[in-house]
């Protein structure tokens, strides 16, 4: 009879081995034309028992070259942002709501989105993570409510499948608008504290 740590780490082992065909899958895609003009797949990162989740936009430039999500001066920011809520970004998942990087980083077609939806939706699924975060108005659409504003709905919890998900600005859009910074900084405070709950921190 199994012990609590080998059901665990047999879980874990079979959410990551879910999660790693679901990427292999997506890395064959062809379901959109966006493929066919990015580098590669920009699938997410991290731990795929994470209980924190955060979703973005879709690549840009850098990822699409290295293949991570936020590696950009974007992503740097947002790393900074974690570790000025005490949370390491090995620690979470990240990733976006589209796989491949649209040409001069437009924002992607509804259609993109849809083709892409359940791939997002199946890494939620496995990864079931415990808090979820959308970072801008695409992911806030796509997880939330389809005619959501940002500007209206930040920094509220909203309850999707038994998880918290809330929505705040795109750290891009921070370095586009400094005067942004503190609303996410609000709403990091509070995705923090129900982090440490959730962790019982």
């Amino acid at each position: 009879m199994l012990n609590n740590s080998e059901v665990s780490s047999r879980q874990h082992d079979d959410q990551a081995s879910k999660l790693n065909d679901l990427m292999n899958t997506a890395l064959g895609c062809s379901q959109c034309n966006l493929r066919s003009s990015c580098s590669q797949v920009v699938f997410g990162e991290g731990n795929p028992r994470a209980r924190l989740m955060l979703v973005g936009e879709a690549p840009g430039g850098d990822e699409d070259r290295l293949g991570r999500p936020f590696v950009g001066r974007a992503g740097q920011l947002l790393d900074r942002i974690l570790k000025a809520v005490n949370i390491e970004r090995e620690e979470s998942y990240i990733t976006n709501v589209v796989k491949c990087r649209p040409s001069a980083n437009r924002l992607p077609f509804q259609s993109e989105v849809d083709s892409c939806r359940p791939y997002l939706v199946k890494q939620i699924e496995y990864i079931n993570p415990g808090i979820v975060v959308c970072l801008g108005a695409l992911a806030t659409r796509t997880l939330i409510d389809r005619k959501a504003s940002i500007t209206r709905i930040r920094g509220q919890w909203y309850k999707k499948d038994n998880r918290r998900v809330i929505a705040t600005f795109h750290p891009a859009a921070l370095l586009r608008d400094p005067g942004k910074k503190m609303p996410v900084w609000e709403d990091f405070k509070q995705v923090r504290d129900y982090y440490n709950n959730d962790r019982g921190g």
